[in-house]
């Protein structure tokens, strides 16, 4: 039974995020089914569930780019697509061409186009402003390199330091932790953490059970459909985990899990 919060508690015009009935399939293969979710504003919300959940389908289909065979998408409370500039995506790694000529500079660059233009020249201030970014995850000192020359996690500071150049109200990241290095993980999160102190929304697909509770405010919690959703000291316990996991966690890992509540 699903123990979190419903869209009767939180409207959509109060939500940054709001999923009604999304569903898609990849062929005949269903991937979600019928899901529903409202993400609280100025929280850290972990999307969680075993592979093949549909976990990242979900995100992609909130931002459009997996077609949704049924379901709506409102962005504070208006459509997708009058929304789209409030939205900051970072996918995951491994979409991503790192064999693309570009510097890290050019890429994060790209978070500005919407505000810059393809064709126009970027201002002082908005120089300035994508090499602020860069020194907000540490990688200032490698403007001019080659994105594909650095390493997993170089390279996820910055996609998250596009993501900050959207100046975006609503983060959506994709496994932003997966492959990366602790050190990496752990200033990711501090940016993020500091995000969410200025007001802004992270939605994230998440993997590491066991950080959740120490990264996130909200969890939802999904095996092709629904499980559960809410507060992570309510929502994240032994029984929603075992429903969304069924036999895939050990008792000794859901206990460990337990154990740090």
């Amino acid at each position: 039974m699903d123990t979190g919060v419903g869209l009767a508690v939180l409207k959509p015009a109060d939500s940054p995020l709001t999923l009604t009935g999304i569903t898609v399939a990849y062929g005949e293969k269903p991937v979600v089914l019928a899901v529903d979710a409202a993400f609280e504003p100025r929280a850290m919300t972990a999307i969680i569930g075993p592979n093949g959940a549909g976990k990242s389908t979900l995100l992609k289909a909130a931002l459009g780019i997996v077609p949704r065979l049924a379901g709506a998408v409102t962005v504070f409370g208006q459509p997708l697509a009058a929304a789209r500039s409030r939205i900051a995506y970072v996918p995951q790694r491994a979409s991503v061409d790192w064999d693309f000529p570009a510097t890290v500079l050019d890429v994060v660059r790209m978070g500005m186009y919407r505000q810059v233009g393809l064709l126009r020249r970027f201002t002082p201030a908005q120089k300035a402003r994508t090499r602020a970014c860069l020194d907000r995850v540490g990688m200032e000192a490698f403007a001019d390199r080659q994105i594909g020359q650095l390493s997993g996690g170089q390279q996820q500071r910055v996609f998250l330091a596009r993501a900050l150049a959207q100046a975006a109200d609503l983060y959506l990241l994709d496994e932003p932790f997966a492959g990366v290095d602790a050190a990496t993980e752990r200033a990711l999160v501090d940016v993020l953490k500091t995000l969410k102190a200025e007001g802004r929304t992270i939605v994230a697909v998440h993997h590491d059970l066991a950080t959740v509770r120490d990264y996130f405010d909200e969890v939802l919690l999904i095996n092709q459909r629904r499980i559960a959703m809410g507060p992570v000291g309510t929502t994240f316990n032994r029984v929603n985990l075992q429903t969304t996991y069924g036999g895939r966690l050990g008792a000794a890992q859901v206990a460990e899990i337990e154990a740090q509540a």
